[in-house]
């Protein structure tokens, strides 16, 4: 694995993203993520997993540098991968949860809200989804994602104002679930995962996909159209100057640092 670490101790699978210093994603990390958690899902060797990031980065999200200079077929790739692991990790059926070590908007708030718990590094750090202000149009299967923890009216006033969250603001939200200084991040995730993986596999494992299922459902439609919709978007003019300029303002703050 080049963009993740796994391990594996007592049957618990810790995914530690390792992108650079703050784990943006590309194609690869998508493929291994959609990768590992389908090995995962039949493994009798792992009943749970944790997945988590970098000290002060969870994942900065989508990796703009490079996708914006993927060509048409890459990017309608990428993006079709991309709303194929929301699913795999929505519908994933073992306990699952989040280690926010940091910064988490966009696609890393996505990946965490997959989780059925969530546990933030305290720090200011922000989460949320801010695709709106950076010209990407939000497909709906994001919009059900965020008003699954949310409720409908806040994920649809927030995903148009493109919000992101502090820690304090995220966990009153419902957002996240709680909050930790960071040295003790992975030890209280451990063991939440592991309060889960103590109960009987089969009835905890089919309640939460019962609890899931019109989630999983809407994920499961076809969403050709708003893929469609989101490409055609992310090739306007408008966009790319959008994107451009966000790309700048990347560059540039890694040359600083």
């Amino acid at each position: 694995m080049k963009t993740i670490q796994v391990t594996v101790r007592d049957k618990l699978a810790v995914v530690a993203l390792d992108r650079g210093r703050s784990n943006p994603m590309n194609a690869e990390m998508i493929a291994e993520l959609m990768m590992v958690f389908k090995h995962f899902e039949d493994d009798p060797e792992v009943e749970g997993v944790v997945i988590t990031g970098k000290e002060k980065f969870f994942s900065a999200g989508v990796d703009l540098i490079e996708v914006y200079n993927y060509n048409v077929e890459q990017a309608k790739d990428f993006w079709s991968k991309f709303m194929e692991l929301q699913l795999i990790l929505v519908s994933f059926s073992k306990p699952l949860v989040a280690a926010i070590s940091g910064h988490s908007p966009a696609g890393g708030c996505i990946i965490a809200m997959c989780c059925d718990y969530r546990v933030m590094a305290r720090g200011e750090y922000l989460i949320g989804l801010n695709e709106i202000p950076v010209g990407i149009i939000v497909p709906d299967t994001v919009f059900y994602l965020y008003a699954f923890w949310l409720g409908r009216r806040q994920a649809y006033q927030y995903l148009l104002e493109g919000r992101l969250l502090t820690v304090e603001e995220a966990y009153n939200a419902d957002l996240v679930d709680a909050i930790v200084d960071y040295p003790k991040l992975m030890q209280v995730a451990e063991s939440k995962v592991r309060s889960y993986m103590k109960l009987n596999k089969t009835t905890w494992q089919q309640s939460k996909l019962n609890f899931r299922r019109e989630l999983i459902d809407q994920m499961e439609t076809d969403h050709t159209m708003a893929l469609n919709d989101m490409l055609h978007q992310w090739w306007q003019p408008g966009t790319r100057k959008i994107l451009q300029d966000a790309i700048e303002k990347l560059t540039a703050s890694a040359r600083s640092k």
